[in-house]
């Protein structure tokens, strides 16, 4: 037994004194290597491990996004109405332009209203034939006939179906001018006009000869009539049935025989109030082209 232990005692003493001698005699500092890159190991081994700090925080934020996608997902799945961005309702003239003008009218008084439109209509350069619409506005939105008729204090009464509930007169209308411009007076020739959609003349008829008493009255002035003692009588005159381009029409004449103000059954669902016969064929004729191209 005592032999034995020596024997044991030698070896472990041996063993000590070689790596002892090894590190002594590493002068390439292989040993130095083994320990760093046992360190540097180490050091993986905690970034990548669960339990530390970083990797802890970097785990809860990827299941907070993870459960916010999955809640977000199961809403839109289930939800019954999908919400929608309303698109705006494209503007679409009733006739071609070849110009169109846009006047913000908001705040102006009713002659206020009258005279920018007759100063737009003075000034149009489209070429000799051509039409230029003309809008009204109110915050950048086009308003429609029965807030035409509101703002200029107009005694038009678009009748309602009282069954159906729908009514005889759209709001979608159509002002501006036709220049049938003359060289000799430039201001001349530029003729005002308004159309009209209904829904069928026959649905109308009854509301148009109504108001036939206070037509004239209501756009005299954007047609630049100026009013004196010697015409007065036009506020009280009769239309007359007319044609113009085979269109039946109602016609205000005064003692002259000269036309003053008329409007024109274009079709069954258009109505076009003018002065100038010429002004009324320029725009059959788009109208016309308009139905042929739907």
């Amino acid at each position: 037994m005592e032999k034995d232990n020596k024997i044991q005692n030698k070896i472990v003493q041996t063993y000590a004194g070689d790596m002892a001698k090894v590190i002594e005699d590493d002068k390439s500092g292989l040993i130095k290597k083994i320990i760093y890159e046992e360190g540097k190991h180490e050091k993986e081994k905690m970034d990548l491990s669960p339990e530390s700090q970083k990797n802890k925080l970097f785990m809860f934020f990827s299941f907070l996004f993870f459960s916010i996608s999955l809640v977000t997902l199961i809403f839109f799945f289930f939800s019954e109405e999908v919400p929608t961005v309303p698109i705006e309702k494209q503007f679409t003239p009733l006739i071609f332009n070849d110009k169109s003008a846009f006047i913000e009218v908001k705040g102006l008084k009713r002659e206020e209203i009258i005279q920018t439109v007759v100063n737009e209509i003075k000034r149009t350069e489209v070429k000799k034939g051509g039409i230029e619409g003309i809008y009204l506005t109110e915050d950048k939105k086009i308003i429609g006939l029965r807030r035409f008729f509101e703002l200029i204090k107009g005694n038009f009464q678009p009748k309602v179906d009282p069954l159906l509930g729908d009514v005889f007169v759209g709001d979608n209308f159509l002002m501006g001018v036709v220049n049938e411009e003359i060289q000799s007076d430039p201001s001349a020739g530029k003729d005002f006009f308004i159309l009209i959609k209904v829904r069928s003349v026959v649905d109308t008829f009854d509301a148009l000869r109504a108001w036939e008493e206070k037509m004239f009255l209501d756009l005299k002035d954007f047609f630049w009539v100026d009013i004196s003692s010697e015409i007065k009588y036009l506020f009280t005159k009769s239309f007359e049935d007319g044609v113009v381009e085979n269109k039946n029409a109602r016609i205000l004449y005064d003692d002259g025989g000269k036309m003053v103000m008329m409007y024109i059954f274009a079709n069954d669902n258009s109505i076009i109030i003018t002065n100038a016969k010429n002004a009324g064929k320029e725009i059959m004729f788009r109208l016309s082209s308009t139905q042929i191209k739907k």
